[in-house]
Protein backbone atom coordinates (compact mmCIF):
# COMPACT_ATOMS: atom_id res chain seq x y z
CA UNK A 1 0.00 0.00 0.00
CA UNK A 2 3.17 2.96 0.92
CA UNK A 3 4.68 2.15 -2.48
CA UNK A 4 0.99 2.36 -3.66
CA UNK A 5 0.37 5.51 -2.11
CA UNK A 6 3.92 7.05 -2.94
CA UNK A 7 3.43 6.73 -6.69
CA UNK A 8 -0.06 8.38 -6.43
CA UNK A 9 1.31 10.82 -4.96
CA UNK A 10 4.43 11.46 -7.01
CA UNK A 11 1.79 10.94 -10.25
CA UNK A 12 -0.18 13.97 -8.84
CA UNK A 13 2.47 16.33 -8.15
CA UNK A 14 3.69 16.01 -12.00
CA UNK A 15 -0.18 16.40 -13.30
CA UNK A 16 -1.16 20.21 -13.31
CA UNK A 17 -3.49 20.99 -15.91
CA UNK A 18 -2.75 24.48 -17.02
CA UNK A 19 -5.66 26.67 -18.44
CA UNK A 20 -5.20 27.85 -22.07
CA UNK A 21 -2.89 30.56 -22.70
CA UNK A 22 -3.39 33.96 -23.13
CA UNK A 23 -6.35 33.98 -20.93
CA UNK A 24 -10.00 33.57 -21.62
CA UNK A 25 -12.40 34.98 -24.49
CA UNK A 26 -14.22 38.42 -23.57
CA UNK A 27 -16.13 40.84 -25.21
CA UNK A 28 -15.71 44.31 -26.29
CA UNK A 29 -17.45 45.31 -23.55
CA UNK A 30 -15.03 43.11 -20.71
CA UNK A 31 -17.84 40.91 -20.06
CA UNK A 32 -16.65 37.17 -20.16
CA UNK A 33 -17.70 33.92 -22.20
CA UNK A 34 -15.45 31.52 -20.79
CA UNK A 35 -14.74 31.38 -17.16
CA UNK A 36 -12.09 28.73 -15.73
CA UNK A 37 -12.22 28.17 -12.03
CA UNK A 38 -8.91 26.89 -10.39
CA UNK A 39 -9.00 24.90 -7.25
CA UNK A 40 -6.28 22.49 -5.24
CA UNK A 41 -7.26 18.25 -5.10
CA UNK A 42 -7.37 18.72 -1.26
CA UNK A 43 -10.24 17.65 0.95
CA UNK A 44 -10.67 21.31 2.36
CA UNK A 45 -11.00 22.57 -1.15
CA UNK A 46 -14.21 20.02 -1.29
CA UNK A 47 -16.93 22.53 -1.79
CA UNK A 48 -14.83 23.55 -5.03
CA UNK A 49 -14.70 20.03 -6.06
CA UNK A 50 -18.38 19.37 -5.24
CA UNK A 51 -19.23 22.47 -7.36
CA UNK A 52 -17.24 20.75 -10.19
CA UNK A 53 -17.82 16.96 -9.94
CA UNK A 54 -21.99 17.43 -9.34
CA UNK A 55 -22.24 20.07 -12.06
CA UNK A 56 -23.05 23.01 -9.40
CA UNK A 57 -21.40 25.54 -11.73
CA UNK A 58 -22.51 24.33 -15.46
CA UNK A 59 -26.38 24.49 -13.72
CA UNK A 60 -25.86 27.86 -12.64
CA UNK A 61 -23.77 29.44 -15.04
CA UNK A 62 -25.53 28.53 -17.97
CA UNK A 63 -24.79 31.92 -20.18
CA UNK A 64 -20.88 31.12 -19.67
CA UNK A 65 -18.42 28.20 -20.88
CA UNK A 66 -17.14 26.93 -17.77
CA UNK A 67 -14.01 24.87 -17.17
CA UNK A 68 -11.84 23.92 -14.52
CA UNK A 69 -8.07 23.71 -13.65
CA UNK A 70 -5.98 22.38 -10.54
CA UNK A 71 -2.73 23.77 -8.81
CA UNK A 72 -0.71 21.79 -6.61
CA UNK A 73 0.10 25.34 -4.53
CA UNK A 74 -1.37 29.10 -4.42
CA UNK A 75 1.99 30.36 -5.85
CA UNK A 76 1.32 28.83 -8.92
CA UNK A 77 -3.19 29.60 -8.48
CA UNK A 78 -2.17 33.55 -8.18
CA UNK A 79 0.20 33.17 -11.45
CA UNK A 80 -2.81 31.93 -12.82
CA UNK A 81 -5.09 34.47 -11.56
CA UNK A 82 -2.58 37.77 -12.39
CA UNK A 83 -2.17 36.40 -16.24
CA UNK A 84 -6.29 35.70 -16.74
CA UNK A 85 -5.61 31.99 -17.24
CA UNK A 86 -8.61 31.52 -14.52
CA UNK A 87 -11.01 33.88 -13.54
CA UNK A 88 -11.95 32.93 -9.92
CA UNK A 89 -11.40 29.79 -7.81
CA UNK A 90 -10.60 28.35 -4.43
CA UNK A 91 -7.11 29.11 -2.75
CA UNK A 92 -5.51 29.54 1.21
CA UNK A 93 -5.60 32.98 2.23
CA UNK A 94 -1.73 32.99 2.80
CA UNK A 95 -1.00 33.22 -1.16
CA UNK A 96 -3.95 35.65 -1.58
CA UNK A 97 -2.85 38.20 1.19
CA UNK A 98 0.49 37.95 0.02
CA UNK A 99 -0.61 39.17 -3.35
CA UNK A 100 -2.88 41.72 -2.68
CA UNK A 101 -0.49 43.51 -0.34
CA UNK A 102 1.93 43.33 -3.64
CA UNK A 103 -0.82 45.56 -5.17
CA UNK A 104 -2.20 42.39 -6.72
CA UNK A 105 -6.06 42.74 -8.16
CA UNK A 106 -7.25 40.02 -6.07
CA UNK A 107 -10.50 40.00 -3.75
CA UNK A 108 -11.57 37.49 -1.09
CA UNK A 109 -15.80 36.80 -2.04
CA UNK A 110 -16.47 34.20 0.18
CA UNK A 111 -14.96 30.94 2.93
CA UNK A 112 -14.97 27.62 1.47
CA UNK A 113 -13.76 25.65 5.24
CA UNK A 114 -11.77 26.68 8.10
CA UNK A 115 -9.18 24.22 9.98
CA UNK A 116 -7.49 21.35 7.92
CA UNK A 117 -3.92 22.24 8.75
CA UNK A 118 -2.13 19.61 10.61
CA UNK A 119 1.36 19.75 12.05
CA UNK A 120 3.24 16.03 11.85
CA UNK A 121 6.85 14.76 11.91
CA UNK A 122 8.30 11.92 10.96
CA UNK A 123 8.38 8.69 12.81
CA UNK A 124 11.86 8.83 14.33
CA UNK A 125 12.44 12.27 13.61
CA UNK A 126 12.70 12.90 17.31
CA UNK A 127 9.71 15.68 16.82
CA UNK A 128 6.92 15.01 19.76
CA UNK A 129 6.18 18.49 20.32
CA UNK A 130 7.39 21.94 19.11
CA UNK A 131 9.68 22.33 21.59
CA UNK A 132 11.64 19.56 19.99
CA UNK A 133 12.22 21.49 16.41
CA UNK A 134 15.02 22.72 17.25
CA UNK A 135 17.85 21.98 14.70
CA UNK A 136 15.26 19.92 12.97
CA UNK A 137 13.53 20.65 9.49
CA UNK A 138 10.02 21.03 8.05
CA UNK A 139 8.17 21.33 4.81
CA UNK A 140 5.09 23.46 3.46
CA UNK A 141 3.74 24.16 0.48
CA UNK A 142 5.22 27.93 -0.27
CA UNK A 143 7.09 29.96 1.40
CA UNK A 144 4.86 32.27 3.27
CA UNK A 145 1.73 30.34 2.93
CA UNK A 146 -0.91 29.85 5.67
CA UNK A 147 0.49 27.07 7.14
CA UNK A 148 4.19 28.04 6.62
CA UNK A 149 2.95 31.26 8.75
CA UNK A 150 0.85 29.28 11.29
CA UNK A 151 3.82 27.04 12.33
CA UNK A 152 6.02 29.81 12.48
CA UNK A 153 4.03 32.21 14.48
CA UNK A 154 4.01 28.97 17.28
CA UNK A 155 7.78 28.14 17.20
CA UNK A 156 8.52 32.36 17.28
CA UNK A 157 6.56 32.15 20.76
CA UNK A 158 8.33 29.79 22.26
CA UNK A 159 11.76 31.36 20.86
CA UNK A 160 12.35 29.09 18.07
CA UNK A 161 13.17 30.55 14.55
CA UNK A 162 13.54 29.38 11.10
CA UNK A 163 17.06 29.34 9.02
CA UNK A 164 15.46 32.22 7.03
CA UNK A 165 15.79 34.65 9.94
CA UNK A 166 19.33 32.96 10.67
CA UNK A 167 17.36 30.36 13.20
CA UNK A 168 18.01 26.75 13.42
CA UNK A 169 14.98 25.10 12.27
CA UNK A 170 15.19 24.20 8.48
CA UNK A 171 12.50 25.48 6.38
CA UNK A 172 11.87 23.78 2.80
CA UNK A 173 9.27 25.51 0.97
CA UNK A 174 7.35 24.79 -2.13
CA UNK A 175 6.85 20.90 -1.49
CA UNK A 176 3.66 19.54 -3.00
CA UNK A 177 1.64 18.29 -0.08
CA UNK A 178 1.44 14.64 -2.40
CA UNK A 179 5.27 15.24 -2.47
CA UNK A 180 5.34 14.72 1.81
CA UNK A 181 4.84 11.08 1.61
CA UNK A 182 7.80 10.08 -0.24
CA UNK A 183 9.93 12.80 1.58
CA UNK A 184 8.94 11.43 4.84
CA UNK A 185 9.76 7.97 4.09
CA UNK A 186 13.59 8.62 2.44
CA UNK A 187 14.31 10.34 5.58
CA UNK A 188 14.69 13.99 3.82
CA UNK A 189 12.56 16.22 6.29
CA UNK A 190 11.47 16.05 9.58
CA UNK A 191 8.36 17.55 9.90
CA UNK A 192 5.63 18.92 8.10
CA UNK A 193 2.89 21.77 8.15
CA UNK A 194 0.17 19.65 6.03
CA UNK A 195 -3.49 20.20 4.53
CA UNK A 196 -5.72 17.66 4.61
CA UNK A 197 -6.18 14.89 3.97
CA UNK A 198 -2.69 14.81 3.64
CA UNK A 199 -1.44 15.30 6.78
CA UNK A 200 -4.09 12.46 8.56
CA UNK A 201 -2.58 10.04 5.49
CA UNK A 202 1.03 10.81 6.87
CA UNK A 203 -0.19 9.91 10.29
CA UNK A 204 -2.85 6.69 9.59
CA UNK A 205 -0.20 5.17 7.03
CA UNK A 206 2.76 6.29 7.40
CA UNK A 207 3.07 6.23 11.76
CA UNK A 208 3.83 9.96 12.02
CA UNK A 209 3.24 11.73 15.18
CA UNK A 210 0.90 14.82 15.01
CA UNK A 211 2.26 17.45 17.13
CA UNK A 212 -0.25 19.88 16.97
CA UNK A 213 -4.26 19.35 16.02
CA UNK A 214 -6.45 21.49 13.41
CA UNK A 215 -7.59 23.09 16.31
CA UNK A 216 -4.50 23.89 18.27
CA UNK A 217 -2.72 25.48 15.10
CA UNK A 218 -2.60 29.12 15.58
CA UNK A 219 -6.03 30.39 14.33
CA UNK A 220 -6.95 26.80 13.63
CA UNK A 221 -10.65 27.21 14.54
CA UNK A 222 -11.01 30.55 12.68
CA UNK A 223 -8.71 30.89 9.60
CA UNK A 224 -9.93 30.13 6.51
CA UNK A 225 -7.73 27.61 4.66
CA UNK A 226 -9.89 27.94 1.56
CA UNK A 227 -10.79 31.49 0.54
CA UNK A 228 -13.26 32.04 -3.28
CA UNK A 229 -11.41 34.64 -4.72
CA UNK A 230 -11.24 36.56 -8.17
CA UNK A 231 -10.27 39.95 -9.26
CA UNK A 232 -11.56 43.20 -9.00
CA UNK A 233 -11.70 43.75 -12.78
CA UNK A 234 -13.67 40.46 -13.02
CA UNK A 235 -16.08 41.28 -10.71
CA UNK A 236 -17.09 44.68 -11.94
CA UNK A 237 -17.40 43.50 -15.24
CA UNK A 238 -18.97 39.97 -14.44
CA UNK A 239 -21.19 40.63 -11.24
CA UNK A 240 -23.74 38.14 -12.73
CA UNK A 241 -21.01 35.38 -13.38
CA UNK A 242 -19.48 36.13 -10.02
CA UNK A 243 -23.29 35.64 -8.30
CA UNK A 244 -24.18 32.46 -10.21
CA UNK A 245 -20.55 30.93 -9.10
CA UNK A 246 -21.20 31.62 -5.70
CA UNK A 247 -24.57 30.05 -5.45
CA UNK A 248 -23.64 27.15 -6.96
CA UNK A 249 -20.27 27.47 -4.26
CA UNK A 250 -23.33 27.55 -1.48
CA UNK A 251 -25.09 24.47 -2.93
CA UNK A 252 -21.95 23.04 -3.12
CA UNK A 253 -21.21 23.91 0.65
CA UNK A 254 -24.68 23.05 1.54
CA UNK A 255 -24.22 19.29 0.16
CA UNK A 256 -20.39 18.23 1.88
CA UNK A 257 -22.46 19.35 5.07
CA UNK A 258 -25.47 17.02 4.60
CA UNK A 259 -23.69 14.09 2.61
CA UNK A 260 -20.38 13.40 4.07
CA UNK A 261 -20.29 9.98 2.82
CA UNK A 262 -20.91 11.20 -1.12
CA UNK A 263 -18.49 14.33 -0.42
CA UNK A 264 -15.67 11.99 0.64
CA UNK A 265 -16.69 9.69 -2.85
CA UNK A 266 -16.39 12.05 -4.84
CA UNK A 267 -13.18 13.41 -3.90
CA UNK A 268 -11.53 9.95 -3.94
CA UNK A 269 -12.53 9.69 -6.81
CA UNK A 270 -11.28 12.74 -8.56
CA UNK A 271 -8.17 11.25 -7.35
CA UNK A 272 -8.93 8.70 -8.99
CA UNK A 273 -9.42 10.10 -12.38
CA UNK A 274 -6.03 11.17 -12.03
CA UNK A 275 -3.72 8.11 -10.84
CA UNK A 276 -5.99 5.20 -11.15
CA UNK A 277 -5.94 4.08 -7.00
CA UNK A 278 -8.09 5.95 -4.35
CA UNK A 279 -6.82 6.76 -0.64
CA UNK A 280 -7.95 4.59 1.68
CA UNK A 281 -11.48 5.75 3.03
CA UNK A 282 -10.83 5.70 6.95
CA UNK A 283 -8.11 8.64 6.12
CA UNK A 284 -10.37 10.85 4.33
CA UNK A 285 -13.35 9.96 7.27
CA UNK A 286 -10.24 11.13 10.27
CA UNK A 287 -9.16 14.06 7.99
CA UNK A 288 -12.89 15.05 7.43
CA UNK A 289 -13.01 15.67 11.55
CA UNK A 290 -9.89 18.24 10.95
CA UNK A 291 -11.55 20.73 9.19
CA UNK A 292 -15.12 22.91 8.45
CA UNK A 293 -16.87 23.57 5.59
CA UNK A 294 -18.27 26.84 5.65
CA UNK A 295 -19.05 29.64 3.80
CA UNK A 296 -18.26 32.10 7.01
CA UNK A 297 -15.17 34.32 6.15
CA UNK A 298 -13.67 35.66 9.59
CA UNK A 299 -12.10 38.75 8.01
CA UNK A 300 -10.38 39.23 11.26
CA UNK A 301 -8.70 36.13 11.51
CA UNK A 302 -7.43 36.87 8.53
CA UNK A 303 -6.10 40.07 9.75
CA UNK A 304 -4.57 38.15 12.46
CA UNK A 305 -3.21 36.01 9.91
CA UNK A 306 -1.63 38.58 8.47
CA UNK A 307 0.24 40.73 11.28
CA UNK A 308 1.80 37.47 12.02
CA UNK A 309 3.06 37.19 8.63
CA UNK A 310 4.50 40.79 8.99
CA UNK A 311 5.68 39.77 12.13
CA UNK A 312 7.68 36.63 10.68
CA UNK A 313 9.52 39.16 8.11
CA UNK A 314 7.59 37.78 5.24
CA UNK A 315 6.03 41.19 4.04
CA UNK A 316 8.32 44.49 4.16
CA UNK A 317 5.14 46.41 5.50
CA UNK A 318 2.49 46.52 7.95
CA UNK A 319 -0.25 45.04 6.62
CA UNK A 320 -3.86 46.77 5.69
CA UNK A 321 -6.44 44.41 4.50
CA UNK A 322 -9.25 47.28 3.50
CA UNK A 323 -10.20 46.59 0.35
CA UNK A 324 -9.27 42.55 0.61
CA UNK A 325 -12.68 41.20 1.82
CA UNK A 326 -16.27 41.48 -0.04
CA UNK A 327 -18.41 39.14 0.93
CA UNK A 328 -21.26 40.95 0.60
CA UNK A 329 -22.52 39.24 -2.54
CA UNK A 330 -22.77 35.59 -0.60
CA UNK A 331 -23.88 37.25 2.50
CA UNK A 332 -26.61 37.76 0.58
CA UNK A 333 -27.39 34.41 -1.63
CA UNK A 334 -26.81 33.07 2.13
CA UNK A 335 -29.34 35.27 3.89
CA UNK A 336 -32.16 34.15 0.65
Amino acid sequence: MKKLLVSLFAFIALVVISACGEGNAQTESGKAEDVTIGYFPNLDHAAGIIGKEKGFFEEEMTDYNVSFTHFPNGNDFIDALDVGNIQLGYVGPGPAINYFLAGGDVVVIGAAANGATLIVSREGSGIYSLEDFDGKSFCTPGNGCTHNVQLEIMLQEIGLVSNRLGGTVEHQSRVNPSSMVALFEQGQIDAAAAPEPWGTLLVEEHNANVVAEWNDVFLGEELASVVIVTTNKFLENNPEAVEQALRAHKRAVDFTQENTTDTLETVNELIFQLAQTRLPDHVLEKAWERMVVTTETHADALQAWANASYELKFMDKDPDLDGFVDTSILDRIVSE
